[in-house]
């Protein structure tokens, strides 16, 4: 029997850990850091620093870790991969200079530009005067965004000047040079795809849509992710064959043209344009909340699915096809501007699946310890049957955390990047 780790505290770790306990094969899933909501037969925690490499290694061969899967990208962008790989231990993802595609939005928008693999328009600045002179050549809206890590949070659409000059000059008065993408607005209807990338073969997962705003209607700041539902019958196998073969297999090929391999997740977050799919942002791990609504719907072997891709195998995984999948993500309050206190975490019914991303333990009861708290998924027929069981229970339960009203309540409906 194997034991895995997973690097991560979330509610994405959650799933995953719970994904791979599954399989026959594995006896226990160790999530390190993790968070005291995971605890469960056969997944225990660990407090390490996911950036101290050598700990997490002396860990890993302390405890014969079988395999380790990366779930945040903080430490595939310091370049846990190649530590893990230099101490000849089973890691899944992106090493060091791979993992750039999401740690850097102007490595990425490089890539994109320089191969003509569609993506929107963009300019990269490096000063006031630059982003100022951007914005009026892309015109309005107009996206910016951060080029280092903000944990799914640095994408801000501005509609107008005013606005947009206080906002540039709030950014260059704490950093000078600040690196910005200044971008054009993408209309049309956003989804992600999962592609597990191994040795010798890609393998896709079912699509997610994701909603980034914190209040219905997509009103509000932009999140980490407030809810999530998949499959996404909003696009058809013609515009997901042309994402893959016009997106996702030219930019491997890209990186490989520079001399990086890709191995490990790929997340395409693509707009559906009225001219086809284009690249928005590329992630180079799992997505939250996408993973909470896909992952359930393996069906075949997790631990085998990573470690044949691992090793070169031909895998073929089975995904379900008979139900549909809604995640609704409970926060703090007043996340994402801040975290207010406290809050007791809310018991559901049994057939609910409750993914835990931030809670600490207190006298035997869990409490919020953070922005997003946890993610509350329902399977059924259809999206209705599934999302209205988890707003029923939300109506029982009269929490204190927020959500959102309308998660799968537009999955008929396009809409524009949020």
């Amino acid at each position: 029997m194997k034991k895995v780790m997973v690097i991560g505290s979330g509610a994405r770790e959650h799933t995953i850990a719970k994904t791979f306990l599954k399989s026959s094969k594995v006896q226990e899933v160790v999530v390190v850091p993790g968070n005291p909501g995971m605890g469960a037969p056969g997944i225990t925690t660990k407090v390490l620093d996911t950036n101290d490499f050598a700990s997490l290694i002396k860990f890993a061969q302390d405890e014969a870790i079988s395999l380790t899967f990366v779930g945040n990208e903080v430490p595939l962008v310091a370049g846990i991969v190649d530590a893990f790989n230099n101490a000849h231990l089973a890691i899944f993802g992106p090493k060091q200079q791979a993992a750039q595609l999401e740690g850097s939005k102007a490595f990425m928008k490089r890539i994109l530009t320089e191969n003509e693999i569609p993506t929107a328009k963009s300019i990269t600045v490096t000063s006031l005067a630059a982003a100022q002179q951007a914005v009026t050549e892309i015109g309005y809206p107009v996206v910016i965004k951060t080029d280092e890590l903000a944990a799914g949070k640095g994408v801000s659409i501005h509609q107008e000047k005013i606005e947009t000059s206080e906002f540039l000059e709030f950014m260059y008065q704490k950093n000078l040079n600040h690196k910005l993408i200044i971008e054009e607005y993408l209309a049309g209807f956003e989804f992600s795809l999962f592609s597990f990338v191994g040795k010798n073969q890609i393998v896709n997962a079912p699509l997610a849509h994701d909603y980034k705003r914190r209040f219905a209607g997509d009103k509000g700041p932009n999140t980490g992710g407030m809810g999530s539902y998949s499959p996404v019958a909003q696009v058809s196998d013609t515009d997901l064959s042309r994402t893959i073969s016009e997106l996702v297999l030219p930019t491997i090929a890209a990186l490989k043209k520079e001399k990086i391999d890709y191995e490990g997740v790929l997340y395409t977050g693509v707009m559906l344009t009225k001219n086809g799919p284009k690249v928005i942002e590329y992630n180079v791990r799992l997505g939250d909340p996408e993973t909470q609504v896909v992952l359930p719907q393996l069906e075949s072997d997790f631990y085998d699915l990573i470690t044949g891709l691992l090793q070169g195998k031909a895998v073929k995984p089975k995904w379900q096809t008979k139900n549909k999948f809604v995640g609704v993500v409970l926060s703090d309050p007043d996340y994402p501007i801040k975290t207010s206190g406290q809050h007791e975490l809310p018991k559901f019914k049994e057939q609910l699946d409750v993914d835990i991303a931030s809670c600490e333990i207190e006298a035997g009861n869990l409490y919020s310890h953070g922005g997003r708290v946890l993610t509350v998924v329902n399977a059924g027929t259809t999206m209705e049957i599934a999302r209205d069981l988890i707003y029923h229970e939300l109506d029982r339960i009269n929490t204190k955390l927020a959500y959102r009203s309308d998660i799968a309540e537009l999955s008929d409906k396009k809409e524009a990047i949020d």
